[in-house]
């Protein structure tokens, strides 16, 4: 039996540019096998597209509610929906 794949977006709001968000996020993505992108918005948030198992994007999820020890999240918004499985690694993107 497969695992359900799927396709998490996450924007991450707070203090999360200039403390190595995005690349702590494509590090802890790309260690539990999921693809898609991570990318600074004007706005000052960060966003985040991951296809992969339900499972390992859990895990994302929880890592995001923190990010990397500079960073400070003061909130997460995020939708589910069917994987494209147009992505094959995990990037940062402009």
């Amino acid at each position: 039996m497969s695992e359900t794949v799927r396709c998490l977006r996450v924007t991450v709001q707070g203090k999360v540019q200039g403390v190595a968000f995005r690349w702590s996020t494509v590090r802890a993505a790309r260690g539990l096998k999921l693809t898609g992108w991570v990318r600074n918005n004007p706005d000052g948030s960060v966003s985040c597209l991951a296809e992969g198992a339900v499972a390992s994007l859990n895990l994302l999820l929880r890592y995001l509610h923190h990010g990397p020890p500079l960073a400070r999240v003061d909130g997460i918004i995020s939708d589910w929906s069917e994987a494209t499985g147009m992505y094959h690694e995990f990037e940062v993107t402009h």
